[in-house]
């Protein structure tokens, strides 16, 4: 029986067996379940910074964990290893949420604070984040989000709850440069105003030479961004080619201080990410 997966928007109909664009759900028995559930490709105690979060817990240390797939398709991504596989196309291995939540409170003594869902993109598989975040929370320790926010309210609120911050991938503010990546601008509009309502938001844009470094661009967004609360930190960050793109040229660090300045006419904390 055919069934339309409703995790993320792309909403993937899919035959009996048939993985979605995300390579992680797929329709087993008339459910559409999450293949990734605990398959681990990446984890490393990393400062909070490198997620990037500037304004949560600053000089912290969290546990971040990443698995395979992702909902997008960007030509430029620095983790397609995990991001554009499948699970038979990348190392991975099983950890619980309870296994996962021990190694996390194991390494307190080393300064971490929490769980970070990161790496590729943690919400096509968000049972496993909710179900590990929960038992973090019982913890007293904290749960950080990086995602593209390319995905359903239903999906948000499922894990919504147990998140204490997130960095949102702002990828641009055009509608066409969404259509390229696969997604939706308005959708991730929507994501992010839910979100900054509920949990300490930080928002990131990679800076591609061609594709969303107009100053206009950064204008409305910085503009919007604003509208919402203009202490949400952003995050401009330098592209480096990778990928599909790796004969492209690295975005001009002038490039991101330019479009920085403009973002600060209208924002209180903006970082320059990769220079």
């Amino acid at each position: 029986m055919k069934l339309k997966c409703s995790v993320c928007n792309n909403y993937c109909s899919l035959n009996e067996g048939q993985y979605g664009k995300c390579k992680a759900r797929y329709n087993k028995s008339g459910a559409i379940i999450p293949g990734n559930y605990g398959r681990i490709t990446s984890i490393s105690l990393d400062p909070i910074e490198k997620k990037p979060l500037r304004n949560f817990y600053p000089g912290s240390r969290i546990l971040s964990v990443g698995s395979y797939g992702c909902n997008l398709n960007c030509d430029f991504c620095q983790n397609y290893m995990i991001s554009a596989k499948s699970q038979s196309e990348c190392d991975n291995f099983y950890m619980s949420p309870k296994q996962l939540t021990d190694k996390a409170e194991q390494l307190k003594k080393s300064g971490n604070i929490g769980v970070a869902f990161t790496y590729n993109e943690p919400l096509i598989g968000y049972e496993y984040v909710r179900d590990t975040a929960m038992l973090v929370k019982e913890r007293n320790m904290v749960n950080v989000l990086v995602t593209n926010g390319f995905f359903t309210k239903k999906t948000l609120n499922e894990v919504l709850p147990f998140i204490d911050a997130m960095n949102i991938d702002l990828k641009g503010f055009s509608k066409e440069y969404y259509e390229f990546l696969g997604g939706d601008l308005e959708v991730v509009r929507q994501f992010i105003m839910t979100a900054v309502q509920a949990c300490h938001v930080e928002l990131t844009t990679l800076i591609v030479p061609g594709k969303n470094d107009r100053e206009d661009e950064m204008h409305s967004m910085a503009q919007w961004i604003a509208s919402l609360n203009r202490d949400i930190p952003l995050h401009v960050s330098r592209f480096f080619p990778a990928w599909r793109m790796q004969e492209e040229q690295p975005t001009p660090v002038e490039t991101v201080y330019r479009l920085a300045e403009i973002a600060r006419e209208y924002l209180t904390f903006v970082y320059e990410g990769n220079c």
